[in-house]
């Protein structure tokens, strides 16, 4: 389709290119090995996790439209390129915790590990320069990043991308720990998930071993990254 066709890099992050098509309402979105820890300070390749994050991003965003969650995902175009709805991305990364791990056991002295009493929601500004400063809903209003209606609709989805997540992945024997997502709005101020779900931006568990199958075994060192990926990508799509 002349839409996908590729034309100049619109921006280039730590995981991915987006690239501008023939279409100005959609991108390509190019996922790269390239992998990054603690803001950019640790950086290094995993191979194959470009291939493996545009895959299981795909299939998980499908997931969410099946469930009633309007996201970015058009088309796969290729093992590392997808045709996504251009959007402006809400200056947020909103991330939902379900058992300590982390930097939330580490601010909060919570054993990592421990199940939450409920599940708690945090929003991060997204400035890099910054380091990503966790912020409340008083700051979001003050700085203007999204409105109160906004918030409200970027937090009911996060809640239930959880929901369907979480019982998703309980069938693969998959434990969701934790997760960042990212929203975006379309022309018309149409709120919809955007950016990726992926071993990148997930803490995945192994349901009865607690084997860590997500970036945390690249942040700490732990080995066996490439395997953990593919793991995830076996349990999720047989492959």
């Amino acid at each position: 389709m002349a839409a996908a066709q590729k034309m100049n890099q619109l921006y280039e992050g730590k995981a991915k290119r987006v690239f501008a098509t023939a279409d100005p309402g959609l991108c390509i979105v190019d996922y790269k090995d390239d992998a990054t820890a603690f803001n950019g300070l640790k950086k290094g390749q995993i191979a194959g996790k470009g291939v493996i994050n545009n895959r299981v991003t795909n299939h998980l965003m499908r997931l969410m439209e099946r469930n009633g969650i309007p996201t970015h995902f058009v088309e796969e175009l290729s093992e590392r390129e997808t045709l996504v709805k251009k959007v402006d991305i809400v200056p947020l990364e909103v991330i939902v915790r379900n058992i300590a791990a982390g930097s939330l056991s580490t601010r909060l002295g919570l054993p990592e590990g421990e199940k939450l009493r409920s599940t708690v929601l945090e929003f991060s500004y997204k400035n890099d320069e910054l380091g990503d400063p966790m912020v409340n809903d008083y700051h979001i209003a003050a700085m203007n990043l999204a409105t109160k209606e906004e918030v409200a609709i970027i937090c009911d989805y996060a809640m239930r991308v959880n929901e369907i997540l979480g019982g998703y992945l309980k069938t693969a024997g998959v434990e969701l720990i934790d997760f960042k997502l990212e929203f975006g709005k379309t022309p018309d101020g149409t709120i919809i998930l955007a950016d990726e779900i992926s071993p990148d931006t997930c803490r995945f568990w192994d349901s009865k071993t607690g084997e860590k199958l997500d970036k945390d075994r690249f942040r700490r060192d732990l080995g066996g990254v490439e395997d953990a990926y593919r793991e995830i990508l076996r349990r999720l799509l047989g492959e």
